[in-house]
């Protein structure tokens, strides 16, 4: 087995305040453990420039481990989830990007 995580992270991850222990929360994720209320905004799988929201169980699947997702935000619900992903679109906005969140998120690497 190889040892490749589940996913990356953005180098200036957003998370939602009801999220603590960000560490533990980030190498739980990147090991594939089980998590019940932790949310993850990836890179969309479609072409677009929009951002997916998953619940962090879909990255247990083992096509995660050849094919790790981009993860720029972690969030404690769906709605915070919404809530962070709506702030990244907030902020893209104030610089001229408005629709554009993965250009926006990705010159900010």
């Amino acid at each position: 087995m190889n040892n490749r995580g589940f996913c990356r992270f953005y180098k200036n991850l957003y998370f939602g305040d009801s999220v603590k222990k960000h560490n533990t929360v980030k190498w739980k994720l990147y090991h594939g453990a089980g998590q019940l209320k932790i949310y993850v905004i990836t890179r969309p799988f479609a072409d677009g420039d929009q951002l997916d929201i998953m619940h962090c169980a879909f990255l247990k699947q083992p096509y995660y481990r050849q094919h790790p997702v981009m993860v720029y935000g972690i969030a404690g619900s769906y709605d915070e989830a919404i809530d962070l992903v709506i702030k990244i679109s907030d902020e893209a906005a104030e610089c001229g990007m408005t629709g554009q969140l993965l250009e926006y998120l990705e010159g900010n690497v």
